[in-house]
């Protein structure tokens, strides 16, 4: 049977142009007149012809594909996250392919197995990397950014929210309430994001002359979330408040509170769209998902069209957004939280929160455990959120539930 396939070679020669302006036509960032476009276009649809990017690839030694390594996608900021990067990348003419994986020793196998796709560059949401595969990806020309989660001393750029100023953020606030006995489920030490937000928030304390009341390892999963809740609300004192790691498990510290008869506060880190339904009205920092998308992609599109860019850390702060799953200290808002949390002035807002006389003392290095006992508590606590909703805690009038800063 003879070969009927439509080349760019007939494609030019019906329309009357170049070879080479064809090309360019179907090159997302090419330059091409209105006019050749619309030639090229008219001949191509008239032939039937489609552009083959495996042969372009071969010619340019471009894919425009990234590859894109998830570790989990039960938390729902991931989807919501990858549906932004897959989107933000198709309208720069890339396309992605995705790699699920466990947090462990296979994500060095299924990068291998991402890196024969001869992809341009690669981004890895909430995984790490191993040394020896940082190398292998730097010699074979392969930019990676890491998206949510952060690498130290790995040579990579990466792009987070401000965790550290965020776990602050939800010290100040809690404390503001009058809370008093303030425990934290951690998200899993074993990530950047789950250290940082636990040290942001035990220095947050600190600054207030206070120590959490227990910090437990919540592995960023809803099923040791809730037993940790069931620890916690167990012990001879139980928290009456409790800042949680990531919204995932925070709405399974919130079922399991609706069990038990103690009004505990509570306070989750992402603002996923379910942390706004009715069910949960949960307040949380919000991660702000557009600009760490578009900071992820310029930052990859940039190292592969200048591979000798320096790798980059870069932390983009978000608001705490107010809602009725804690107690609202009179007269704070989103806006003065998100302004004023982490500075030591009292003078940043008329509306600030007065300070106790208590002296500050030094944030104490995090140990984060993954099992405590009753009889081993370390910490302090303080905060509310009542487990029997829609049921929602007293607010100033000056407390509005939503943030004023732009929705990102």
């Amino acid at each position: 049977m003879p070969d009927t396939r439509i080349t760019s070679q007939d494609v030019a020669r019906l329309a009357g142009v170049s070879q080479s302006a064809v090309s360019r036509v179907f090159t997302p960032g090419a330059s091409a007149s209105e006019a050749t476009a619309e030639k090229v276009k008219r001949a191509a649809s008239q032939l039937g012809y489609r552009p083959n990017p495996l042969a372009r690839a071969m010619i340019t030694g471009k894919s425009r594909i990234i590859g894109l390594v998830v570790a989990y996608l039960d938390n729902q900021f991931y989807p919501l996250a990858l549906e932004r990067l897959s989107n933000a990348l198709q309208a720069k003419g890339y396309h992605i392919l995705v790699f699920t994986a466990p947090n462990t020793g296979e994500i060095d196998k299924i990068m291998e197995e991402l890196l024969d796709y001869h992809v341009d560059g690669i981004i890895t949401a909430s995984v790490a990397m191993s040394n020896s595969l940082t190398e292998t990806c730097a010699a074979a020309g392969i930019p990676v950014v890491m998206f949510n989660r952060g690498q130290d001393g790995a040579g990579l750029s990466s792009v987070t929210s401000a965790n550290i100023k965020g776990g602050h953020k939800v010290a100040d606030f809690l404390v503001a309430g009058g809370h008093k006995h303030i425990a934290h489920i951690a998200g899993w030490s074993g990530s950047s994001t789950g250290r940082d937000r636990a040290l942001g928030f035990t220095q947050g304390l600190a600054s207030h002359g206070m120590h959490p009341l227990d910090v437990i390892d919540g592995m960023f999963s809803r099923d040791t979330a809730t037993q940790a809740t069931r620890t916690l609300m167990s012990a001879h004192i139980p928290p009456d408040a409790i800042f949680v790691g990531n919204d995932h498990m925070a709405f399974a510290v919130m079922d399991e509170l609706r069990k038990h008869d103690q009004t505990v506060s509570v306070v989750g880190y992402d603002d996923v769209p379910l942390a706004s339904w009715g069910a949960y009205k949960l307040t949380t920092v919000r991660q702000p998902v557009n600009r760490m998308v578009e900071a992820t992609i310029d930052t990859l599109l940039g190292q592969i069209d200048a591979p000798q860019t320096p790798p980059q850390k870069i932390e983009i702060d978000g608001p705490l957004i107010l809602r009725t799953s804690a107690r609202i200290p009179k007269d704070w808002t989103s806006c003065r939280v998100s302004q004023t949390a982490g500075k030591t002035s009292p003078t940043t807002s008329s509306a600030s929160p007065k300070r106790s006389g208590k002296a500050a003392v030094s944030a104490p290095s995090i140990t984060i455990t993954p099992r405590i006992s009753p009889s081993a508590r370390p910490w302090v606590s303080p905060s509310a959120t009542s487990p029997r909703w829609p049921q929602p805690w007293p607010r100033s009038t000056n407390s509005p539930t939503a943030s004023c800063w732009p929705k990102t």
